[in-house]
């Protein structure tokens, strides 16, 4: 086999009788944090594909069985093109790519060229997100076409997040108007009025989550003038009642904790040139018994109609710290053993 170009970057090549891979890098600088501090990122894609990676130069020859070894080029080059791309790489990053490397979808991701239905990346004023496991892959897909979606998991698959990047690159390229995000403002039994300060003093705590992914996607003075100028709408979903929200990119996150009639209240908000994404963890509700979730409600009843698309997150395509993963893993094994 020849060499094979990748978006002119690295060069790929058999490494001759031995059955090896070869890479060949053309810019040194990105090595230092393709490889990571002292090549922990090499070390962990070793460890997960029981691969040998050699590094001379901006050469890398992988050794291992076949399949694997083409793997780990595979992965080596999809984080490549991401620090191209002005993006930076996390040792979960490499476990994310991982997950990826082995799914028909990832072939899409691999080069921006290869096609595919919808965009497996979102540009912003700040970096280009693109996909950390296989259902953030669909994910994004829908949220690049569908007028309505439920994304529903554990915190930390990236639900809110993706959404509100969706809902930035929308703002900026002129595809809506403004954003609306909201969250139920009472949570594990708390009550505004109780609470000191003004309004936006007693809410901003809740909605702090959604401030810190604007401030990742927009410089901190756009988003304080989007803020000022309506742009941007950060509110508690009591606020929504009685409006009809048209030309926005409208998302309600922690949605498990609506009730029936409030996650109803908010969907029939729904207007023209509308975008709605609903966030939720079926699993982390916090209305006291025997208080339905209205998350779980809608979906209940929503699911399979035309325009409406629901995506489920599993417990292991958590990519925040790989902790965050484990803490997940053993709190669903005592939900299950109580069960």
């Amino acid at each position: 086999m020849g060499k094979k170009p990748y978006r002119n970057g690295p060069r790929a090549s058999d490494g001759g009788n031995d059955g090896s891979l070869q890479l060949e890098f053309e810019e040194g600088r990105l090595l230092g944090p393709l490889f990571g501090e002292f090549d922990q990122n090499l070390i962990a894609l070793e460890n997960r594909l029981g691969v040998f990676i050699a590094a001379r130069g901006n050469r890398l020859t992988i050794e291992g069985e076949p399949d694997a070894a083409a793997r780990a080029r595979d992965v080596l080059i999809t984080l490549y093109n991401r620090l191209q791309q002005g993006g930076e790489i996390e040792l979960a990053d490499v476990e994310s790519a991982v997950a990826l490397s082995d799914t028909l979808m990832q072939q899409n991701s691999l080069s921006p060229d290869a096609g595919g239905d919808s965009p497996v990346q979102i540009r912003t004023r700040r970096k280009t997100i693109q996909p950390r496991s296989p259902t953030q892959v669909r994910y994004m897909q829908h949220l690049h076409k569908s007028d309505m979606i439920f994304a529903l998991g554990p915190a930390g698959t990236g639900k809110t997040y993706l959404a509100v990047a969706q809902a930035v690159h929308e703002l900026i390229t002129g595809s809506v108007d403004r954003i609306i995000l909201s969250r139920p403002a009472v949570e594990a039994g708390e009550r505004l009025g109780f609470l000191p300060g003004d309004m936006r003093e007693k809410v901003d705590p809740y909605l702090r989550p959604l401030y810190d992914a604007l401030n990742d996607m927009l410089p901190p003075e756009q988003v304080e003038r989007r803020l000022a100028s309506g742009e941007i709408e950060v509110a508690p979903l009591a606020f929504m009642r009685g409006r009809t929200l048209s030309d926005a990119f409208v998302i309600l996150d922690e949605a498990q904790n609506t009730t029936p009639m409030q996650m109803k209240m908010f969907l029939t908000r729904f207007g023209t040139r509308c975008r709605m994404v609903i966030c939720g963890d079926p699993s982390q509700v916090d209305l006291p018994p025997p208080q339905k979730s209205g998350l779980a409600d809608a979906v209940s009843r929503l699911e399979g109609i035309e325009g409406i698309a629901v995506v489920r997150f599993d417990p292991k395509e958590v990519v925040r710290h790989p902790l965050v993963g484990r803490i997940v893993d053993a709190y669903d094994a005592d939900r299950h053993a109580e069960n």
